[in-house]
């Protein structure tokens, strides 16, 4: 697709939000809501950085396939990846982990690298799957040692954490502090006003089935969480690095790491990340 058909294209989409805003808000946030959910590319969230393929095991959330991969043996540390992402994203994580004595169990959440659709259908995803298809996979591969997450996989997995799961430790990675700003940014891209923006969040959560304020963590009890390490870099240009910090700040169980010049992908396969990380996680052993 050329650039002037997607231009066009974009013009119209933002025209449309545009007369639709003033007299039906309700219908244009169909068209929002499924804007949404689509899952973005970019060849970031494609990048496989696994150093050899793994065991592939499967497991099943409501019937569906989920694809899952392992790598050495003992206790297990799971990689979960953010919105469009899949397991190979977080591979860099993979060969330090297992040299530590670690047993790496990485997935893909539906819709996501080998995992089959979600509900929402293809080329969709759904907030509250990634949850439940965290937890499935626990339960499958046992209580985690820890879990090192990137951007909205950090949301989903301290909301799997209030749903019950249990984990030693959490490394969050540029972590999505607050859905609303993903929302605004489709918003913004789109021209979508405030009244149809309201209602867009309304069927994004019936679709979602939990209020997408679940997956804010500003407003999680530090209390209940265990140790976690909080890396974002300053030229994060998808995830506010200073919500990180802010977040860090409000949390007594976070440790705050902070670089510069690695933006939101290339934070994953940084090497001084990747020290501090496993450093982190060592020393979750013999932690009840």
């Amino acid at each position: 697709m050329s650039d002037t058909t997607i231009n066009l294209r974009l013009a119209m989409l933002r025209g449309g939000f545009r007369l639709l805003e003033p007299i039906a808000p309700g219908f244009a946030a169909r068209r929002a809501a499924s804007l949404c959910v689509r899952l973005p590319g970019g060849a970031g969230r494609r990048r496989d950085d696994r150093p050899a393929p793994g065991k592939l095991s499967t497991s099943f959330l409501a019937g569906r396939m989920i694809r899952v991969e392992s790598w050495g043996s003992g206790e297990p540390v799971y990689l979960m990846h953010g919105w469009g992402g899949w397991r190979g994203q977080l591979g860099a994580f993979i060969e330090p982990l297992v040299d530590a004595g670690f047993r790496v169990v990485a997935f893909d959440a539906p819709g996501h690298g080998g995992s089959v659709p979600g509900t929402i259908g293809e080329g969709n995803g759904c907030f509250g799957e990634f949850v439940d298809t965290l937890r499935a996979v626990v339960d499958d591969h046992g209580r985690p040692t820890a879990v090192v997450a990137h951007s909205f996989g950090c949301a989903a997995t301290v909301a799997a954490l209030g749903d019950g799961m249990p984990a030693g430790r959490l490394v969050l990675l540029a972590p999505a502090v607050d859905p609303m700003t993903y929302v605004g940014a489709v918003a913004s891209g789109f021209g979508i006003g405030p009244r149809t923006i309201r209602r867009t969040v309304q069927r994004i959560e019936q679709q979602v089935g939990r209020a997408l304020t679940d997956f804010d963590l500003r407003t999680v009890d530090p209390r209940t969480l265990p140790r976690t390490l909080i890396i974002t870099d300053r030229q994060d240009r998808e995830m506010p690095h200073r919500h990180a910090i802010d977040l860090a700040a409000g949390w007594s169980c976070s440790e705050l790491m902070i670089t510069d010049g690695l933006g939101h992908q290339r934070i994953l396969r940084d090497p001084d990340v990747i020290v501090r990380t496993v450093d982190f996680v060592q020393a979750a052993r013999g932690e009840s």
